[in-house]
């Protein structure tokens, strides 16, 4: 199903909470090379979010998010693609490390598999979850999806929708669910609906859902980016998502 939304009136303002010690760095390893997550563990969790980090790497943000979850009820982890102690500020490194990842798709998935091991090692339930990520990694999360990942569902914020040469979606194992910026100039509307139109040829339950006037990375707070209606819109139904989506 194919949902286009347009701003309205929200009734939950979804301001920026301050930051807390709900979780903690978590140092790990993926084939022996070392990375640095971030688990918020909930009480009486409902389920688990594997949580992927933009391209600025694994910074407060994903922490702040993760936090937002817990306290919702849901444990997660965020995962480190790039590295303990890779964190990029320039934008040619930035795109370096990105770069290097959507030329090894299976390094990226290698390390969204290790994420998920070491979640579980944390006492995550890995057989009640779900991934989501904020653009490159709403890109990741499409990455895994297609690789088939055992996981109940796949979310994606203001993400990169392209699919490589190759792939296809035939082995999605839960629903995919995308919230994306009408004016994103990155991701373009072409984009949001070649990936529906994917979705639908092979039976892949979908939400997918555009926020007018909304540009690219419009959850990230205190950017100039930032669009509350929308950010408040989608956090709502990413809530929805999983609540319907895990036990």
């Amino acid at each position: 199903m194919v949902r286009l939304l347009f701003l309205l009136p929200f009734l939950v303002t979804l301001a920026a909470p301050p930051l807390h010690a709900a979780g903690k760095d978590v140092s790990y390893s993926v084939d022996g090379e070392p990375f640095e997550g971030y688990f918020a563990a909930a009480e009486d969790a409902k389920g688990l979010v594997l949580l992927i980090h933009d391209w600025d790497g694994l910074t407060d943000y994903e922490r702040q998010r993760s936090d937002m979850l817990a306290e919702l009820g849901y444990d997660v982890f965020a995962a480190d693609l790039f590295g303990a102690g890779v964190r990029p500020t320039k934008v040619e490194d930035k795109r370096q490390h990105t770069g290097e990842l959507y030329e090894d798709r299976e390094r990226m998935r290698a390390l969204m598999r290790g994420a998920l091991a070491e979640a579980q090692r944390q006492g995550g339930d890995v057989g009640n979850a779900v991934t989501m990520g904020y653009c490159f990694g709403g890109a990741a999360v499409l990455e895994f999806a297609r690789s088939g990942a055992a996981l109940k569902g796949f979310a994606t914020f203001h993400g990169g929708l392209g699919t490589p040469p190759g792939q296809d979606y035939r082995a999605v194992a839960g629903p995919v669910a995308v919230y994306h910026g009408s004016a994103d100039a990155a991701v373009t509307l072409e984009d949001f609906a070649t990936l529906a139109s994917a979705l639908e040829d092979n039976g892949i339950p979908h939400e997918m859902t555009t926020y007018g006037g909304a540009p690219h990375a419009f959850t990230v707070f205190g950017s100039d980016r930032y669009r509350a209606d929308a950010d408040e819109q989608s956090w709502a139904a990413f809530q929805d998502f999983l609540e319907r989506t895990l036990d």
